[in-house]
């Protein structure tokens, strides 16, 4: 509601004012001047005395401000005529004060005498709100209904809580810094390419804010040539760097060739040489750690099994694709060693053979799920113990052969190679029946192990360990299943026993072994056999030996191609254990290069073993493969297997191809790139492979690859072209483009290079067999540049028939005639796209290509249309080139 002051005035207290806006129309009440009170002279029916305002003409001035300002938002908020609404203020006394008023203002306050009519008492009854008898008097006046009245006034008016909190918002606050929109900070995070979301501000609840606008980070891409600000500058002989900053930065070349500058080195080596050198070195990348012949032969025979088993088929976009059959498992790679190979791959398949490879036991119908699952589990654990009684027979033999004549020793360290029946002969052969009657009933049940356990009590309490051998007591420790230290009596110092640890001096498989074979129970599964090494291996690592790759083992000490990070990748052979053990172990965690070999670059075993776990068997993935969804390529619909896209899996392919091409095995390198699973990366990454090495693309290799591998012969031909165009042969190379059915980069290609010579040597013939054959074809810039040519050629050839023809006797017929009258006028709108037929004024073989068209052209028109045929820039050009012309030939004259 609108708010009224109350001042001090000479009048009696009856006096009324009615309070008018500023904007109120002039109405039937007599207007007087400011200054003057106005007084009603309405008198209410009940007999009380009207209330009145008394309005004050020399108010002070900030509380004329306040009022027209309450007015005006009044007015805003009200869409009633002033002049209709009239409020009257309740009755005031001269007895004023100066009091708080709701909006914490200082106003008068007077004492209110109000008289209670009849009418006010009865419509301020309990439970209802008291209504102003200002509202009961206008609706008395005008005949409406008095709460009808006060609910329109509480509805159109603010009330005092709204007005207070409009007030409040109309204060002015204290200003506070900000940055003009103009103005941005120095160090601004959109400078360091960090996508944020920008905080906005929202006057009221009623205003939605929009949704932030996501600025995304700067992204770096690289620039080609064509598209660089600086290309055609090369020659800036000025700036060494922009001319030269190609050709002298690091960069790889075909088969693993890197060319660089000064010496390759890491980043903490102190390097001698200088790189400020202009001498470009080329080097290759030792991507094997044995030498080249060796690897060639290793891979070959991998690669060479894995296409037996693995047939190429075409996808859905008609690109090659390798798809390995289930056929190719772990025992299909054994049968490519033979039984006397020990080497590192051969233990590697053999392993995966008996921890992956299905076998079937042949249960009878009735077994159980749970007796199939034992079983299974014990086939496997036996299969697994075989394994590593095979893999360490050569470090065994190796400490018999450096073993002294102790029986003790040389039964234990058979022992540590599961080797038992050799044990209990040698303990024959030296008359210890009663210890080879114990290693013959090893690993033994329960009850075995505890009195094995009670006897070396009883010989540590009484004394007697002393007066045994240390070798015999390792020997009862290790039959009885313990593999932590065996504590000796303490006593004296003559009677004091040395500890005894029966892993001390083992490797990994042999300290594995001891789990396997005498540590866990004999029906312990292998996971809790892999669970207890694991744990024990890294709690104790003094005592436990970790599985450290073989290559680690072998050298003993000798220093590295490469230096290996900390802490060093566990061996692949443990690893492979690992990933049964653990269902929750995928490839990405075991599938280290390091695992396999001392290069970090040597993915050729990786590459096998995630083809036969995942692609072959099903058996494990890789953790970044996404999931597929049904009616995508991804779905098998024969296994209902739901396969989405892996991108190591791509990338293991790619580092294994490249190895391949930096031994010169290119159909191989092929081979391994048809795995890509995405047909756009897999078509590219062949084609790139080809390119790079369309030098060894012989007759032979050519077959083998079209052949075994069915690449397109399309992508074959492209490369040549591309190769043929780097020795120079540019007829070759379209001719290449003709036959791969690549029209358009034959179109450019002769446009650009074929053309201009058939010009210059007016040869029509030739210059129309070029474009003949793909004038059929969607060729961008058709018509402006292979079709010109043609309409040259043919206008050459023809003008000069029909000009010979002419300067016979018998003229010309009306056909030629017409056909004369044709080529006349289409011969200055050649001359007209002539110039953007051949743009390039760096080519002078270009320049002078089309001053021979402009004048051949020039020469056959008739001499009313020469003055027509080209415009003053055309002139000129072919002033220009006429020039280079004659400068050329004098040039080859000379």
């Amino acid at each position: 509601m609108a708010r009224f002051s109350a001042l001090a005035s000479d009048s009696s207290d009856d006096e009324y004012a009615s309070y008018a806006s500023q904007a109120v129309r002039p109405t039937n009440n007599v207007k007087k001047p400011v200054g003057e009170v106005s007084e009603s002279s309405n008198s209410h029916s009940d007999g009380d005395d009207a209330n009145a305002v008394l309005v004050d003409g020399q108010e002070d001035e900030e509380v004329e401000e306040e009022e027209e300002e309450d007015e005006d938002e009044s007015e805003r908020s009200s869409e009633m005529d002033e002049n209709e609404l009239v409020l009257y203020g309740p009755k005031r006394t001269r007895d004023h004060a100066l009091a708080e008023d709701w909006d914490a203002e200082g106003r008068y306050s007077h004492p209110r005498h109000r008289s209670h009519s009849s009418t006010s008492s009865e419509s301020e009854t309990e439970g209802q709100r008291p209504v102003d008898s200002g509202a009961t008097s206008w609706a008395q006046t005008v005949g409406m209904d008095v709460q009808k009245m006060h609910v329109m006034q509480t509805s159109l008016f603010r009330m005092p809580e709204e007005a207070a909190t409009l007030q409040a918002m109309n204060r002015p606050t204290l200003p506070r810094f900000r940055l003009t929109p103009g103005v941005t900070r120095k160090h601004s995070r959109d400078s360091l390419g960090e996508g944020r979301l920008d905080s906005q501000e929202r006057a009221s609840f009623a205003h939605d804010i929009e949704p932030p606008v996501y600025r995304p980070s700067r992204k770096y891409a690289r620039v080609e040539i064509s598209d660089s600000a600086v290309a055609g500058c090369e020659d800036a002989l000025v700036d060494a760097g922009l001319a030269l900053g190609r050709s002298f930065r690091v960069g790889w070349g075909p088969s693993g060739t890197i060319a660089h500058l000064g010496q390759l080195c890491s980043p903490s080596s102190q390097v001698q040489s200088s790189a400020n050198s202009s001498v470009v070195t080329l080097a290759s990348a030792p991507f094997f750690s044995s030498a080249r012949d060796e690897a060639s032969g290793r891979l070959s025979r991998l690669l060479q099994h894995h296409l037996s088993k693995t047939p190429i088929v075409k996808d859905e976009y008609g690109v090659p694709f390798a798809d390995p059959s289930s056929e190719l498992c772990f025992s299909s790679f054994t049968t490519i060693y033979p039984q006397t190979d020990a080497s590192y791959e051969a233990s590697l398949f053999r392993l995966g053979h008996a921890l992956f490879d299905p076998f079937d036991l042949h249960f009878a119908p009735e077994i159980t799920v749970d007796v199939r699952n034992r079983m299974h589990s014990l086939r496997r654990k036996a299969t697994l113990s075989a394994w590593l009684e095979e893999a360490v027979t050569s470090s065994v033999n190796a400490d018999l052969n450096q073993a002294t004549g102790d029986p003790g020793s040389l039964i234990f360290t058979l022992l540590t190679g599961h080797q038992i029946e050799k044990a209990c002969e040698i303990a024959l052969d030296w008359g210890l029946v009663k210890l080879a009657t114990l290693i013959s009933q090893a690993p033994g049940d329960f009850e075995f192990r505890e009195d094995l356990r009670e006897q070396l009590q009883i010989w540590r309490e009484q004394r007697i360990d002393v007066h045994i051998n240390e070798n015999t007591r390792k020997l009862y420790a290790t039959l009885a299943g313990s593999t932590d230290i065996l504590e000796g009596s303490r006593a004296s110092s003559f009677e004091r026993c040395s500890d005894v640890d029966p892993l001390k001096g083992l490797d990994w498989k042999r300290t594995f072994g001891m789990y396997l074979w005498f540590g866990e129970p004999m029906d312990a599964p292998i996971s809790q056999v892999y669970e207890a090494y694991h744990r024990a291996s890294q709690e104790l690592p003094s005592r436990v030996a970790s599985p450290l790759p073989h290559y680690l083992e072998c050298r003993q000490g000798a220093s590295l191609p490469f230096h290996l990070p900390r802490p060093v990748p566990s061996d692949a052979l443990f690893s492979l254990i690992r990933l049964h053990a653990e269902p929750a172990c995928s490839l990405s965690q075991i599938l280290n290069p390091l695992s396999f070999s001392p290069s970090p670059c040597d993915y050729s075993l990786p590459w096998h073993l995630y083809i036969v776990l995942s692609r072959c068997m099903r058996v494990r993935d890789l953790s970044d493969r996404g999931s597929g969804e049904r009616r995508s390529p991804d779905y098998d619909e024969e296994t209902g297997r739901y396969e989405g896209h892996s991108p190591s899996a791509d990338l293991l392919a790619s580092c294994y191809a490249y190895q391949l091409e930096q031994l010169g095995m290119l159909q191989e390198a092929v081979f391994v790139l048809l795995h890509i699973e995405g047909s756009a990366g897999r078509e590219k990454a062949v084609k790139d492979l080809l390119r790079r090495s369309a030098d060894k693309l012989d007759d032979w290799m050519t077959s083998g690859i079209l052949g075994s591998l069915k690449i397109p012969l399309t992508w074959v031909n492209e490369a040549k072209a591309l190769y043929a165009i780097y020795k120079g042969d540019i007829f070759e190379a379209y001719q290449l483009y003709m036959a791969s059915g690549l029209h358009q980069a034959a179109h450019d290609l002769a446009v650009a290079q074929l053309a201009p010579e058939a010009v210059i040597q007016h040869d029509f013939e030739f210059l129309t067999s070029l474009f003949e054959r793909m004038s059929s074809q969607t060729v961008d810039g058709w018509y402006l540049k292979g079709k010109a040519y043609m309409d040259y050629a043919h206008a050459m050839i023809r003008l000069r028939e029909l000009h010979a023809s002419l300067s016979d006797t018998d003229g010309l017929d009306a056909a030629e005639e017409q056909e004369l009258e044709c080529l006349a006028r289409s011969i200055p709108k050649l001359i007209g796209i002539l110039p953007e037929l051949l743009p390039s004024p760096s080519d002078p073989r270009h320049m002078v290509a089309l001053s021979e068209m402009i004048s051949g052209l020039t020469a056959n028109l008739r001499p009313d249309e020469a003055p027509r045929t080209a415009d003053e820039e055309t002139r000129l050009h072919h002033i220009q080139a006429s020039a280079l012309e004659r400068l050329m030939r004098s040039i080859q004259v000379a």
